[in-house]
């Protein structure tokens, strides 16, 4: 698991904003769940604002019938972090569950190649650093951890159990 610290975000020297989910967001990520590939679990992504915070929610039943077994939401990435990238940073909150960031490169080429970090929710906002040595590799053929000019998108996934998924999502970037 990657460094925990609670507190607010807020954009630092050398970080590069992913995402704060103000503007449309709704434009620039996609939903996807297992149902691509068979698999019956189901939910959605609502793009919400609480007080002054812009947010991403998760939402669904994530099942592991049908060889099933994952629900996210997704952003292809138009500016890939620079070489000095250290990791992922997000704020989230949630139902206590375990999640993930996964992240797809030009080296994962097919559909079930990622890297995932997992991190565990409260229902506080939370901050999380999950640092690029943190993530691993979805098969043998992928080098052991993400080069991050190679960052072609990321992903906030709901996986690999079953399970209800609710969490949310202020911010994402790269530190």
């Amino acid at each position: 698991m990657g460094i925990l610290i609670l507190g607010t975000a807020t954009a630092e020297a050398g970080e590069t904003l992913a995402e704060d989910f103000s503007g449309s967001p709704e434009t620039r990520w996609d939903y996807v769940a297992d149902s691509v590939m068979g698999g019956v679990s189901s939910g959605q992504v609502f793009f919400l604002t609480e007080g002054d915070v812009d947010f991403a929610r998760l939402t669904g039943t994530v099942s592991t019938e049908n060889n099933g077994g994952f629900i996210q939401f997704r952003r292809k990435l138009s500016d890939r972090p620079t070489s000095d990238t250290a990791g992922v940073r997000i704020v989230v909150r949630g139902n206590g569950e375990q999640y993930f960031i996964h992240l797809r490169t030009k080296g994962t080429v097919l559909p079930w190649q990622y890297y995932e970090a997992e991190f565990k929710t409260t229902e506080s906002w939370t901050e999380i650093l999950l640092p690029f040595s943190s993530f691993k590799a979805s098969g043998a053929m992928l080098r052991s951890t993400p080069t991050p000019t190679g960052i072609t998108s990321i992903g906030v996934v709901a996986y690999g159990r079953d399970h209800q998924a609710r969490l949310d999502v202020s911010k994402v970037s790269f530190y």
